[in-house]
Order: structure tokens, then C-alpha cells, then sequence
């Protein structure tokens, strides 16, 4: 696992700020490529978007099949056992493909992390403890991971990150109370938190991408 394959778009030349989407279990980069034309931002300038595909590995919870996943899924019980080695292995290649945006000239608080279920777990997972302040972090359909050693491993460059957390009331896969008692988790650490619900399952909703498009304004206004 020494680099991720890597898809990417440029809205124009010479781009000012980076999105990277970190998809689903069993998803790839693809998954998300439409946020490419859904998303209106045009007033922060030309932005790359960067869609990584998750290594291939094995998923204890579908037993053992090999798909792509940031990490692995021990149970159905998601807050009880985690693959607390996975997440810190993927955070690693994250935290790797920031400095390689850094290195292209776009600075840490130009760059926004987010993903989708997984995603959004390793969005906070990698986001909350990187170094350098990032732009923000957007969660969709997700939770926090390793809850119980966030406030220890805390970057101080992003206690005040801005946070976007949504998630569905019918959500069947990641339940809704667990969405609702990470955000509560991180407003407890004093995170500053934008959050919505809606009425859909594990899935992504028109509501939800207009919202995240206007934050996804203010935070790469700042």
C-alpha cells in the first residue's frame, strides 16, 4: 500500500484549491466523479478534484471477499471492533496525497477532505489529526472512527476546522444514532459543525449536494 491510484479533474488551468472524495466500501473513485458538474463553484476559482480508489483487501464482514475498502469491516457492529491498523494505514496514504497537492502548489488550507460512508470515516480520521489547517472536512453517510482516542491524537493546527456532517434518517447500514453520536462527540471537543439530515437511506440526495455546495463556498472563501 505505498501510493493510491488516482482519479482527477481540473475545472480549469492553473487550480486554486483541492477536493479530495474518498469513496464507499467496495466503490471506487468513479463513484463520485459527477460532483465534477453538480457542484457550482466557480467563485473560488478553478479547483481539482481528486478521486483515490481505496486498496484492494479482504472484508471480514462479506466474508473475505476482495474489494476495495479503506479498511476492513470486522462486524456489523461498527463502534465494537474496528480495524484500527487498516484506518491507520489508509490515513498514511492520505495524509501523502495532500503533501503531494502541497507540493503541486496548492496550500493545506486550500484542500478539502470529504468521502462517502468509509470515505467519511477516513475523512475524519486523517482530518482531525493532519499537521497542516485544512480548508474543511465533508462526512457523508458515515461516523467518526477510533472515538474513544480522537481527543488524544487531535491535531492543534485544525481544532477549528469547519466539519459538514450529513447523513440519512433511513440509513440501513450505518444507523443514523451513530452518525448523530459522532457529530456529538466532535461538538463535545468543541468542533464547529454544519449538519443536516434527510429523508433517504445510505445513498446521496439533490437537498444534500446543494448544501454542500454552499459550504464548500464558505469554507474556500475563508
Amino acid at each position: 500500500m505505498s501510493s493510491l491510484e488516482i482519479l482527477e479533474y481540473e475545472t480549469g488551468p492553473n487550480p486554486v484549491a483541492a477536493i479530495i472524495v474518498m469513496h464507499g466500501l467496495g466503490a471506487d473513485g468513479r463513484d463520485f466523479e459527477s460532483f465534477v458538474d453538480e457542484l457550482k463553484l466557480d467563485a473560488v476559482g478553478p479547483v481539482r478534484f481528486l478521486f483515490p480508489n481505496a486498496p484492494q483487501i479482504p472484508v471480514t464482514v462479506n466474508g473475505g471477499y476482495v474489494m476495495r475498502a479503506w479498511y476492513d469491516i470486522l462486524g456489523t457492529d461498527l463502534a465494537r471492533r474496528e480495524d484500527e491498523g487498516g484506518l491507520r494505514q489508509s490515513r498514511v496514504l492520505i495524509d501523502a496525497l495532500i503533501r503531494r497537492e502541497r507540493e503541486r502548489g496548492i496550500p493545506a488550507n486550500r484542500i478539502v477532505l470529504s468521502g462517502f460512508s468509509q470515505g467519511c470515516a477516513m475523512t475524519l480520521m486523517v482530518g482531525l489529526r493532519h499537521p497542516e489547517r485544512l480548508a474543511g472536512l465533508a462526512g457523508l453517510s458515515g461516523y467518526l472512527p477510533l472515538a474513544d482516542k480522537t481527543e488524544a491524537e487531535l491535531s492543534p493546527a485544525n481544532r477549528d476546522v469547519p466539519i459538514f456532517l450529513v447523513h440519512g434518517r433511513q440509513d440501513p447500514v450505518i444507523p443514523l444514532a451513530r452518525a448523530v453520536a459522532s457529530r456529538d462527540a466532535l461538538l463535545a471537543l468543541g468542533y464547529d459543525i454544519e449538519w443536516h439530515d434527510y429523508p433517504m437511506p445510505h445513498s446521496v440526495c439533490l437537498e444534500e449536494v446543494a448544501h454542500l455546495n454552499r459550504w464548500l463556498l464558505d469554507v474556500l472563501a475563508r
